[in-house]
Formats: C-alpha cells, structure tokens, sequence
C-alpha cells in the first residue's frame, strides 16, 4: 500500500513547473525508498529474532 501510494504527482508539488517539479518528485520518491526501505528491515529483523527464538525453543525440549 505504502509503495504504491508513491506513484503520480504528489499534493504538494501540484503548480510547479520545471526544475522545481522535478525536484519535488524526485524527493517524495526518495522518501517512498525509505519507507519501502524501513517495512523490509523491520521485517527481516522480526524474522531472525523469530528463528533464533525457535531455535532456542528446540534446543530446550529436545530429549537427551
């Protein structure tokens, strides 16, 4: 939801033209990678930490 909120022209740079449009576009695209950017590294950090604690898990009930 949150990558495909980024396409278009964003609200805020609705009346400028040229140099400044771009510049505006080319800055809400760059806030969008890092937003993109922050939800995968939240989830792959949630993974881990969810693996090493089954792994903890699995050494604690296995029969010796």
């Amino acid at each position: 939801m949150g990558a495909a909120s980024g396409s278009g022209t964003p609200e805020d740079c609705r009346g400028l033209t040229g140099d400044n449009l771009k510049l505006c576009e080319d800055a809400d695209d760059v806030g969008t990678t890092i937003g993109v950017g922050l939800i995968i590294g939240l989830w792959a950090a949630v993974d881990v930490i969810l693996g090493f604690t089954y792994v903890v898990y699995r050494l604690a009930t296995r029969r010796a």
